[in-house]
C-alpha cells in the first residue's frame, strides 16, 4: 500500500497543543503543519478543537480560528466558562474533549490512521476505542520537558508517539516574520501565541 492511500485524519486539542508547543518555545506554523500532513499521506480532514470567551467583544482567538476555516481546517469551538479562583486570579474552562471524540468515532470508518495532538490523559478510552475499529493511532506531544506534557496512559495506548520537538523544523513559524493579522488581510498564519484558553488538565 502506497503512503498516499493511507487515509489519516488531525485532531488537534487546540489549547493542549499551545501548552506544548510553548514549552518548548515555538510557535505552530498552521499552513506548515497541513502541507507536512498532506505531502505524507491522504488527508481527509483536520479538525481544530478550542474553546472561546462568547461575552467578549474581540476574542484574541478570532484570527487564529478565522485563518483556520478559510485554509483547510475544520474549526470546532463552543463557549469557555470564566470564573475567579480562591486566589483572586481570573481563570478560563474550556474542555473539547466531547466533541473531538463525537468526530472521532463518526470518521473512524473513514480513516486508517488518527493524529491526535494532545498530551490529555483523558483521550486514553478514545484512543483504545479508535483502536478497536481498526485505526491507528498517532499521538504527538512532548516528553522533552520537565514534567513531560503526555499522560503516560495516552502514550502508552498510542500506536505511535512522536515527540513534537522532532516535528519543530517542520512546524515552527518563523520568529523573524510579519506578526500575525486578521485573515481577511491575506497575511501570515496566526500563530499559537495568540491563544489564551488555558489548555486542559492532564
Amino acid at each position: 500500500m502506497s503512503s498516499k492511500s493511507n487515509r489519516i485524519a488531525l485532531f488537534i486539542d487546540g489549547a493542549n497543543l499551545h501548552a506544548t508547543a510553548r514549552t518548548l518555545g515555538f510557535d505552530i506554523d498552521f499552513k506548515r503543519l497541513l502541507k507536512e500532513f498532506e505531502g505524507r499521506d491522504c488527508l481527509l480532514r483536520a479538525f481544530y478543537y478550542t474553546a472561546v470567551i462568547e461575552d467578549q467583544e474581540y476574542s484574541s482567538l478570532r484570527p487564529l480560528t478565522d485563518w483556520l476555516s478559510y485554509n483547510g481546517y475544520t474549526v470546532v469551538t463552543k463557549a469557555a466558562k470564566e470564573f475567579t479562583d480562591a486566589g483572586g486570579r481570573r481563570k478560563v474552562k474550556g474542555s473539547m474533549h466531547v466533541e473531538l471524540a463525537v468526530d472521532a468515532m463518526d470518521l473512524a470508518d473513514q480513516i486508517d490512521q488518527m493524529v491526535l495532538f494532545s498530551g490529555d490523559g483523558d483521550f486514553r478510552a478514545l484512543v483504545e476505542a479508535v483502536q478497536r475499529r481498526g485505526v491507528r493511532v498517532t499521538v504527538i506531544s512532548t516528553i522533552s520537558s520537565q514534567p513531560p506534557m503526555i499522560a503516560d496512559e495516552l502514550r502508552r495506548q498510542a500506536d505511535v508517539f512522536t515527540d513534537l520537538v522532532e516535528l519543530q523544523s517542520n512546524l515552527a513559524r518563523d520568529p523573524s516574520g510579519r506578526p500575525a493579522r486578521a485573515a481577511s488581510s491575506g497575511a501570515a498564519v496566526p500563530a499559537l501565541r495568540d491563544a489564551k484558553v488555558s489548555p486542559s488538565k492532564r
